[in-house]
């Protein structure tokens, strides 16, 4: 069980993954602080929280800005405290996923929220930790960055292979410090993202994807253990592999110009 009292801060709070985490760790006793980019979604959650008798705060924020990490750490330890356990877990991919047509905005739109937005969060909690010796970081990889490929594309692939890095860093440099960096790779995964795909999957293909909850259990699982234990990587995949290969073709073609279409 969760430390009764621990001050967790969920990144993409108001919906999927997020929004499971969180209400499994207010569940276990922590005092969850709720980030994302919709203050209704994200009051939304943190109603259901403290229905359930928990603890929430909502904070509307934009965690690529390092001002807006800055407030929301700022306000965070004003309410509740410092934070004991950080849950990096908002996502974002881009709409072309092949990199001959991928734009350079595009790009760099997907490295800021899914590497440099879980940097600046993770620079802004080291310190309380380190001065603490005990804190936990998980991040919220994907399967995708040890298998890259279409679906995700080229950008969200190599901003989830450096997140797992940096991670990775974390737990090499700050284990002896009492730090635990966790890293969850989940794989195909019913959440809104897909419906952004260039094929959004059928209701029916989803049916035996993993789902929000099973990334939240896991998430529980690795901070429910005692401190002195980690588990540096966990990897949640569904079962049953479905065929994507009608997927991977049309991602293959998404935002090409219409001259090199094979319907050009």
């Amino acid at each position: 069980m969760t430390t009764p009292g621990a001050v967790a801060l969920i990144t993409g709070a108001g919906s999927g993954m997020g929004l499971e985490i969180a209400r499994l760790l207010a569940r276990d006793g922590a005092r969850v602080v709720l980030l994302g980019r919709r203050q209704e979604a994200l009051d939304s959650v943190a109603d259901k929280i403290r229905a359930e008798g928990g603890t929430a705060l909502a904070l509307a924020a934009d965690i690529t800005g390092a001002d807006d990490v800055r407030r929301a750490l700022d306000r965070t330890r004003a309410e509740l405290g410092p934070v004991d356990i950080l849950v990096n877990n908002a996502g974002s991919a881009s709409s072309v996923l092949n990199p001959q047509w991928l734009p350079h905005e595009e790009w760099r739109q997907v490295l800021e929220v899914n590497l440099t937005a879980v940097f600046q969060l993770t620079q802004a909690v080291l310190p309380d930790m380190l001065d603490r010796g005990t804190g936990t970081i998980v991040t919220v990889s994907s399967l995708a960055a040890v298998n890259p490929n279409l679906l995700g594309g080229a950008a969200y692939g190599a901003a989830k292979a450096g997140v797992r890095n940096f991670m990775t860093f974390l737990h090499n440099t700050f284990r002896n410090q009492g730090l635990r960096a966790i890293t969850v790779l989940p794989g195909e995964t019913d959440t809104p993202i897909l419906d952004n795909r260039a094929r959004p999957p059928a209701p029916e293909e989803r049916t035996n994807m993993v789902q929000p909850e099973d990334v939240a259990e896991a998430v529980r699982l690795a901070v429910a253990l005692p401190q002195r234990v980690v588990l540096q990587e966990i990897v949640v995949a569904p079962t049953r592999q479905r065929d994507v290969s009608a997927d991977l073709e049309t991602s293959r073609w998404a935002g090409a110009p219409a001259e090199r279409t094979p319907q050009a």
